[in-house]
């Protein structure tokens, strides 16, 4: 049996793809865990330029399975579900690459959670988008309320959380929740054409400025301004002369430098 999720990688774009098409792609257990390793293989992954993230079938994602969740326990739900989705959904967001979203179909709740994980996303004429959940009593609980705000706009976010309302992708286009509206079947080649853009670019460079702009929307900041800084520091003559001494079991001597 295949994995419900797949990774591939070629010419330095990696493709991370739903594949669970008879369930719309709702995100199970079993597909949250294979997110989180395939996002941990490819930020140590030195050759992946790019990420593309998109499904199979006629939906991106339909959100979390009401059969993975509808059963917990409030622990359950709050310490164990929700918990390890946005351990997951973080580690997508933070990825070194830039990530683009090819929405080949719907992206309703989780489903739209996980698309805002990516830098761009490219969405499909006939997809729907929307944060369904309140019809069910329950909430986003994947960010929904969070990074939804901090990159879409709170604004956008109460629309679509507090009232259910399902979107078309004209007007996800005109609300800023996508980049691109193109024709059907259209996505997953254009966002490979935008990932091979991206891989003509200064790979250091886009890693600096995807980290910048997260830490400006509040995605792990002080993670990104540790690594800046560490990053900085290691050019000096004063690490270095630090690294000779404890070697060498003397005491540095330190010029500024």
């Amino acid at each position: 049996m295949s994995e419900p999720v797949r990774l591939d990688i070629a010419s330095g774009i990696a493709t991370i793809t739903l594949a669970r098409p008879e369930k719309l792609n709702a995100l199970d257990d079993v597909m949250v865990s294979l997110l989180g390793r395939f996002a941990d293989a490819i930020d140590t992954d030195r050759s992946v330029r790019a990420v593309i993230l998109t499904a199979e079938g006629k939906a991106f994602c339909a959100g979390g399975d009401i059969v993975a969740w509808g059963g917990l326990s409030p622990l359950e739900m709050g310490q164990g579900w929700v918990r390890s989705g946005h351990r997951v959904f973080d580690k997508l967001a933070r990825m070194k690459p830039p990530v683009i979203a090819a929405m080949n179909g719907h992206a309703l709740g989780g489903g739209l959670e996980l698309a805002v994980t990516a830098d761009i996303r490219i969405c499909e004429v006939q997809a729907k988008i929307g944060l369904p959940e309140t019809g069910l009593g329950m909430i986003p609980g994947w960010s929904g309320t969070q990074r939804l705000v901090r990159r879409l706009g709170g604004q956008v976010a109460r629309r679509l959380a507090l009232s259910g309302e399902i979107v078309t992708a004209e007007q996800a286009l005109t609300l800023g929740i996508v980049d691109q509206v193109v024709e059907k079947g259209g996505a997953l080649a254009a966002a490979q054409a935008m990932a091979e853009r991206i891989c003509r670019r200064g790979p250091v460079a886009n890693l600096i400025v995807k980290q910048l702009i997260n830490a400006a929307e509040g995605e792990d900041s002080g993670a990104v301004m540790e690594a800046l800084a560490s990053s900085l520091i290691s050019y000096t003559d004063d690490v270095k002369e630090g690294v000779a001494a404890f070697q060498q079991k003397r005491t540095p001597t330190y010029r500024g430098e």
